[in-house]
């Protein structure tokens, strides 16, 4: 199966000069996102892993799946004001200003073996908050990983220091 023929890219969204990726197609062919799903799941061979994060709104969809094939817990990470209880934040710069990602405070023991997993890997600003917000809580991230990599784009430089694996490369 070729997942990228379920990859629409729509040019000039969501502005002029940025194609982007839309990981629409995939999730709607039950087929393709469980192809998807296990090559992310495959990086992990012989890994522990505690608990899942995902990054809001498009992490969630293969995180939760990630959470539920390796039986753990999964953790939302979301906008300002999104989550309920006591949160911890970071901030991440982005082409056009900064912005905040959150987690709620209570999610992490310790030491545990954490999974991140966003859509897509951009200039990792975003991921590189996330794990700003994993190691606020002390846990021990075992890999950062991704439905894409948009490689042109050089994120991986900003979290170099982590396991990265993405399903696809453009």
């Amino acid at each position: 199966m070729i997942l990228e023929n379920y990859i629409r890219t729509i040019n000039d969204f969501p502005k002029k000069g940025i194609s982007f990726k839309d990981i629409t197609p995939l999730l709607q062919n039950a087929e393709a996102t469980e192809e998807c799903l296990n090559l992310l799941i495959n990086s992990l061979q012989g890994k522990k892993i505690d608990k899942v994060v995902g990054v809001e709104s498009r992490g969630f969809f293969f995180g939760i799946l990630l959470a539920q094939k390796l039986g753990v817990g999964f953790i939302p990470v979301r906008k300002p004001n999104k989550l309920p209880f006591d949160t911890i934040s970071a901030s991440y710069e982005l082409e056009y200003g900064s912005d905040v990602l959150e987690m709620h405070k209570d999610v992490i023991k310790k030491g545990e073996q954490i999974l991140i997993h966003n859509d897509v890997l951009a200039t990792g600003g975003t991921i590189k908050a996330v794990c700003e917000l994993v190691e606020q809580l002390e846990g021990e991230i075992v890999q950062c990983n991704f439905l894409m990599e948009l490689a042109f784009l050089n994120g991986r430089e900003k979290i170099s220091e982590y396991e990265i694996f993405a399903a696809l490369k453009y």
